[in-house]
């Protein structure tokens, strides 16, 4: 039935027609967009915002780069989508472009729609190559929101979707800032964290195990890099026990910690890779799974039982082949981890004298994420574990006034601009920062 919506503001047509994600649908308050460019989004009333969330953490060469959206144009003029058992241009030249920076002996690329299926098809690759079925993976984790990766998460939105039968095992990775382990230092914390891990798997039966899931940087949970030796150590343990390693990059590869993949700071090399988001900075929706050659291989022979109507789409394809392009003659890559080295953490480490409610900061690259606490010495975070607080929707609301937008959750705030942000682009950010925390302050109760 045909219904009168001339008399509504944009805002309430939204609301009575659009289903919002992890939403309760009557309390959203969608800020309504215009248009973005760069760093920059412009609201339907004119008003701009400073974009130092990249949105989802995806909008890694900013918004509307102009090589990225003439590449989608071009796209469009020759081939907007074929079927996917086709070959075509757009697909295999993004596909090689993905291996040539991933690790030594990645083979091939499977193309998804997102970062989600990318972990649903990278397990169920490694089910089917070690003819396994359970899979490790961490609490404080995102995996995505469909049903192996929702059950795969260690945040409480896994809590209302877990039927508890997909065979996950969790474990506490390490976090030294709120150690499970009693540890005082990084060694300790690494040292502890693999050794429950090796337990777990001993207890949960060594041979059962398929896989085992780690974003290399957590990044919704928390942006807590792994200590020295983590990484290496969980390499060694699935090669004790023929385990999978699968790295999740979906928020953290593609420049965002200063190395086209986040694992390439640590000098691991997994066996599957996942990847979406900043692939090609989100213009169009598209993941996928990068596979070792022994895995590949397993499939020479037998079906993969798997596939998507859209998987490597051509549009999308071209946007990642733009992207990484950009990336490579800009040297974003570069300005990354330079900007986190000399910006990002000395002028958040100043802030951090200035309020005391920041409790910790965490991250590299243009990938950092402020613990936001009432008191240092007890680490009492300023919002529940899977809730917010009126502290942390004053604070937020402080910067929508300031005309910043920044990735929050529950205690923290994630301060994570696109990789060619600039110097000054970053000042202003936290300038903007500086004023809206002050509203904070009165929330800290510490000495």
């Amino acid at each position: 039935m045909s219904t009168d919506r001339s008399t509504l503001t944009p805002k309430e047509r939204e609301k009575a027609s659009v289903f919002h994600s992890w939403s309760a649908q009557s309390t959203i308050d969608p800020l309504m967009i215009k248009d973005a460019h760069g760093v920059y989004v412009t609201d339907i009333d004119g008003k701009t915002y400073l974009d130092f969330s990249s949105q989802l953490v995806n909008t890694n060469v900013g918004h509307q780069h102009p090589a990225v959206v003439k590449a989608i144009q071009d796209q469009a003029g020759v081939l907007c989508t074929i079927a996917p058992q086709h070959g075509y241009q757009s697909r295999y030249r993004a596909a090689e472009l993905i291996l040539d920076h991933s690790f030594d002996g990645a083979a091939k690329v499977f193309f998804t729609n997102g970062g989600t299926e990318s972990v649903e098809h990278a397990i169920r690759m490694a089910r089917l190559f070690t003819g396994r079925q359970k899979v490790l993976a961490t609490y404080r984790s995102y995996h995505g929101g469909t049903s192996t990766s929702i059950n795969l998460t260690g945040d409480p939105r896994r809590w209302p979707n877990d039927n508890g039968t997909s065979g996950v095992v969790h474990f506490f990775g390490p976090f030294l800032y709120r150690s499970v382990y009693g540890a005082m230092t990084e060694q300790e914390e690494c040292e502890r964290a693999l050794a429950s891990l090796e337990n777990t798997i001993l207890f949960e039966g060594p041979t059962a195990f398929a896989a085992i899931i780690l974003e290399t940087v957590p990044g919704t949970a928390g942006i807590m890099p792994p200590p020295k030796g983590f990484l290496k150590g969980v390499r060694d343990i699935c090669d004790r026990y023929g385990i999978v390693y699968i790295a999740d990059e979906v928020m953290c590869g593609f420049g965002r910690t200063g190395e086209w993949f986040a694992y390439q700071n640590y000098h691991v090399k997994p066996d599957l890779v996942t990847f979406a988001k900043g692939v090609n900075s989100g213009y169009i929706p598209l993941g996928g799974v990068v596979l070792n050659e022994a895995i590949s291989a397993s499939f020479n022979d037998r079906v993969y039982p798997g596939g998507l109507t859209y998987s490597g789409h051509p549009l999308a394809c071209a946007a990642v082949v733009a992207a990484i392009e950009v990336m490579e003659s800009e040297h974003m890559i570069e300005n990354a981890k330079r900007i986190g080295i000399e910006v990002l953490r000395p002028e958040l480490e100043e802030l951090a004298k200035k309020h005391k409610v920041i409790g910790d900061i965490r991250g590299l690259g243009v990938f950092f994420a402020l613990d936001l606490v009432s008191d240092r010495a007890t680490k009492e975070p300023l919002a529940p574990y899977g809730g917010g607080s009126p502290a942390m929707n004053e604070i937020l609301a402080a910067c929508r006034n300031e005309g910043l937008l920044i990735f929050n959750n529950f205690h923290r705030l994630h301060v994570v601009p696109p990789c060619n942000v600039t110097n000054e682009e970053v000042h202003d950010g936290l300038e903007r920062l500086d004023r809206a925390l002050s509203v904070a302050d009165k929330y800290y109760v510490g000495t």
